[in-house]
């Protein structure tokens, strides 16, 4: 429950706090005092948006916090999904910067909107007016349902069934469209393939293909030369060989010397050596160096074929061309085998699909157990509320698997005697949008563990005995709940633990919004004022009086 709430620098509000009760409380004031403010700013600690705007004073920052007693409502898991270390008391803080930066804290860790919103939504519930337009949404009448129901986990593993399901449907269709555009693409990827696999690409080396080709289309001017050089070395008399035999032969008579001589004898033998190496080589070279007008007509034939191909597909190598190739190898493969691939999916699809509707079948009974008896639950309270012949119909119809269900549900509604139950915008006024949503709202409290529970001007609408009755029925959830009721009625009023008066000073410069605990005394005139106005008579003090006296 809520223990503490501090408010500073938000909207009329310079500075505020309160400590309330665990059961009960309310809080009056004129309109425009500042009631609504405070909703607005626990609103912040629930996860709403921030705007600069809301700020009391533009240069100061805006701070709300809330302190919490959670021990008793089993809320560990909740705080393990978010990371964050569990203690019994739970501090929240929300803070707004001039800049407009917000930054949410709790228990002094920062966390974000995602997280804060997690958590506090299992602390607080805030039901305002907009609420009560909210239950002619057939989304809020299923939530209901499934809240009375208690079927949060039966929900989740729904979802999780539903996401798997869209998942693998999601995939098949995927392969479906690949598989149609690929078929169309088929015998155009087979007949580039089977170009590319006439020549075997694995085998060439592109770079030695064209240097064989300069060598043979050159052989006679090579041959040639190869054979000029030949005689440079090897002539008898003249050539580099026999020069140099004679040089190495006067040098080896010099060794017996100087060592250096004999030095010098060794290089010049290594060069002859070398040299005959080298001639050698030529030879060799000579002799395999002819005109092969076949192979040269063999290699521009696969030479002109890899430009041809590499031209064609913009690659500039033989290896991109392999690249290409396997590629293409794997697409047709592929649609060979998406007729494979496809029926797997299918069963897939299929299978997570009846998983989807074995488990929506479970949600759907548990929906159709509680539905007569919430209509029975929310009649009886009707009727203590004045309307006797008041009737809740709610009727679920299956749908095809959403988010939520399979189902929908509709409340059907009739506040009179004889009137066919319709839709709830077509026959409820204003007060009987409010009691029927007291009535949910009460049924419902029974079956959460939520701590804190904040009414504001549930009771519109409403007067006299009803608002007894409606005032009573608050008492009694404040037995399981903290409630913090918003209200202008006098019933109401009398009834709280404790009572909070929302005013406006405005002995400075700019109004402020400010609340006060009233005492018992405070309390009996300001019950007085809502029944008699601002100067109350008697009469109504011993109104009053017999208000207070009847809780």
């Amino acid at each position: 429950m809520l223990t503490r709430l501090f408010i500073k620098n938000y909207a009329l509000i310079k500075e505020l706090e309160i400590n309330p009760s665990a059961k009960l409380n309310i809080i009056t004031g004129e309109t425009g005092a500042g009631k609504s403010i405070m909703l607005g700013a626990i609103g912040l600690l629930l996860g709403n948006r921030a705007d600069v705007r809301v700020l009391f004073d533009e240069e100061e920052k805006c701070v709300i916090e809330g302190d919490f007693q959670i021990g008793a409502y089993k809320l560990q898991s909740v705080f393990k999904e978010a990371d964050l270390d569990f203690s019994e008391e739970c501090s929240i803080r929300r803070e707004i910067s001039p800049n407009g930066k917000s930054r949410a804290f709790i228990n002094d860790t920062p966390v974000n909107l995602e997280v804060l919103e997690l958590v506090t939504s299992r602390l607080m519930d805030i039901h305002s007016q907009h609420d009560t337009l909210q239950l002619g949404s057939n989304e809020f009448q299923l939530a209901i349902v499934d809240n009375y129901a208690q079927n949060q986990n039966y929900r989740e593993t729904y979802y999780q069934a539903y996401q798997a399901y869209t998942k693998a449907e999601s995939a098949y269709k995927k392969l479906l469209a690949e598989a149609e555009q690929a078929r169309k693409e088929q015998d155009y990827n087979v007949f580039l393939l089977e170009e590319l696999n006439k020549i075997k690409l694995d085998l060439i080396n592109q770079t030695e293909l064209e240097q064989e080709l300069e060598v043979l289309e050159n052989a006679e001017a090579i041959k040639t030369k190869l054979n000029l050089v030949l005689s440079f070395l090897t002539n008898d008399e003249q050539g580099a060989e026999s020069i140099l035999r004679s040089a190495l032969v006067e040098l080896r008579q010099l060794e017996n010397y100087a060592p250096r001589f004999q030095q010098l004898s060794e290089r010049a033998n290594s060069l002859f050596i070398e040299l005959k190496d080298i001639i050698g080589e030529i030879e060799r070279e000579e002799e395999k160096t002819f005109l092969d007008e076949e192979r040269i007509v063999q290699i521009k034939e696969t030479l002109n074929l890899i430009y041809s191909l590499q031209k064609k597909h913009y690659k500039t190598s033989v290896e991109e061309l392999i690249g290409l190739r396997n590629e293409l190898t794997e697409k047709v493969n592929r649609v060979l085998n998406l007729d494979e691939d496809i029926e797997k999916l299918r069963q897939q699809k299929d299978q997570a699909y009846q998983t989807l509707l074995e488990i929506a079948e479970i949600l759907s009974s548990s929906r159709k157990e509680v539905i007569e008896k919430i209509e029975q639950e929310v009649d009886n309270l009707l009727k203590e509320l004045g309307m006797p012949n008041a009737h809740l119909s709610i009727q679920l119809a299956d749908t095809a698997p959403q988010p939520s269900g399979a189902n929908q549900v509709s409340f059907l509604f009739s506040a009179n005697k004889g009137v066919k139950p319709d839709t709830l915008k077509n026959v409820a006024s204003g007060g009987e949008f409010s009691r029927l949503m007291l009535c949910i709202k009460y049924i419902l409290a029974g079956k959460t563990a939520l701590p804190t529970i904040i009414f504001d001007e549930i009771d519109t609408g409403i007067s006299g005995e009803i608002a007894i009755k409606v005032s009573k029925m608050m008492k009694e959830m404040a037995k399981r709940h903290q409630l913090i009721v918003i209200s202008h009625l006098p019933q109401t009023a009398a009834n709280g633990d404790c009572h909070y008066f929302v005013y406006k000073d405005d002995s400075s410069e700019r109004a402020i919004s400010k609340i006060k605990k009233l005492n018992e005394q405070e309390r009996l005139v300001e019950i007085a004022q809502m029944i008699g106005g601002a100067n109350p008579s008697p009469t109504a003090l011993q109104s009053a009086k017999e208000l207070l006296s009847l809780y």
